[in-house]
């Protein structure tokens, strides 16, 4: 049994609020789950202490017994000193796409032939 440790919503139309929980992997999202170990209120300004609330005991027992977080809720573990998430690097992202560079590469050739 895979056990995942994610995000379970919760709240109204509109207005989410989600549980982190621990839940086996081939669950529904907001079905039923093993265990609650905090909860996340997008709602909340980034800055505000509420925002995310993390029981950090349960949550490194349950990592310890091998659960699975999914992304987002490894950015709160790292936030929270709990787990370590490997920095991601995408060089190609800043970089303008194959057409734009041939654009800009036939504008400076005829740039340098005019000039």
């Amino acid at each position: 049994m895979a056990v995942k440790m994610r995000l379970a919503r919760a709240g109204s139309k509109k207005r989410p609020y989600y549980h982190i929980v621990i839940a086996d992997a081939a669950a529904p999202r907001d079905g039923k789950f093993i265990d609650v170990v905090g909860a996340f209120n997008p709602m909340l300004k980034k800055d505000d202490a509420n925002r995310v609330k993390l029981d950090g005991e349960k949550a490194a027992a349950w990592l310890k017994k091998g659960a699975q977080p999914t992304d987002r809720v490894l950015r709160f573990l790292d936030k929270a000193g709990l787990a370590k998430r490997e920095a991601r690097n995408n060089p190609n992202k800043a970089q303008p796409g194959k057409k734009r560079q041939e654009r800009e590469k036939a504008a400076a050739a005829a740039a340098a032939a005019n000039g």
